[in-house]
């Protein structure tokens, strides 16, 4: 168990309440702090060379091992499955997100890096995200995903390894929301960051919704309309089309010997 809102967030205690109840053994490694934005990043605190780790205990779940990592959520899976913890994880799951990832712009969150990172070693992954908007009013429906989850998890444990899902859930009571439906991404995301100041100290960005009506059958769209959207990643990999006829018959691209 991951994110990227930091170790004490309500969506990480969600989750976690969701997949020890499914009867899944539960470890949670999550930041010490705020990633949101950290992609795939394997970035980390460091002190005499060694990733900043203190072990933590869960308000609601104290017999749950817990981990504060001061270290992108990327970071932290690849700790997870590469060593740290005995036995390595056999699924990893994120969120629940403070905020929609959905569009092409989930390439730059924390939540979603967290289950590509798991992907490129094979692994299975979830990530979990509640539609708050920018500046939201209220309180959070942190059980938005309450119904869903086990239909979602078998989905998940049923397919093969290196799967990567995300689920977008509306920030209403289940009762309230329209079907699961399945989503293309949409052009971009809920969410845009743009500069808001540019001086000679530097310059500054903020956020700003996205106002344009995303595309009808995308994850935005379907979100947006009431439904909660589950969409299958793809981690990195090669294009193969791209270049097909561009070097001529069997050519290949040459690699500079500094490159190598």
């Amino acid at each position: 168990m991951t994110n990227d809102d930091g170790i004490d967030s309500p969506g990480l205690a969600a989750l976690t309440r969701l997949a020890t109840e499914a009867g899944l053994d539960v470890v949670v490694a999550a930041p010490a702090t705020q990633s949101s934005g950290a992609s795939a990043a394997i970035t980390a605190v460091r002190e005499e060379g060694r990733t900043v780790v203190q072990r933590r205990e869960l308000p609601d779940r104290p017999d749950v091992p817990a981990w504060a990592v001061r270290a992108q959520p990327g970071h932290i899976v690849v700790a997870a499955l590469t060593g740290w913890l005995d036995p390595a994880p056999d699924l990893v799951l994120s969120g629940i997100n403070h905020g929609a990832n959905v569009g092409r712009a989930v390439l730059h969150s924390g939540t979603v890096g967290a289950v590509l990172t798991a992907a490129v070693h094979d692994v299975r992954g979830l990530a979990v995200s509640l539609d708050v908007a920018l500046h939201p009013t209220g309180e959070r429906h942190w059980d938005a995903a309450d119904d869903l989850f086990p239909r979602v998890l078998d989905l998940l444990l049923a397919a093969p390894p290196g799967t990567s899902l995300s689920l977008n859930v509306p920030d209403r009571p289940p009762a309230e929301h329209d079907e699961l439906r399945e989503a293309r991404l949409a052009a971009f995301g809920a969410v845009q960051a743009r500069v808001d100041e540019v001086g000679d100290q530097g310059l500054r960005l903020g956020e700003i919704e996205v106002g344009a009506e995303p595309e009808p059958g995308t994850d935005g769209a379907l979100l947006r309309a009431g439904h909660p959207t589950l969409t299958a990643l793809c981690s990195v990999s090669e294009n193969e089309r791209a270049l097909v006829g561009a070097l001529g018959p069997g050519r290949r691209p040459a690699v500079h010997e500094s490159a190598r």
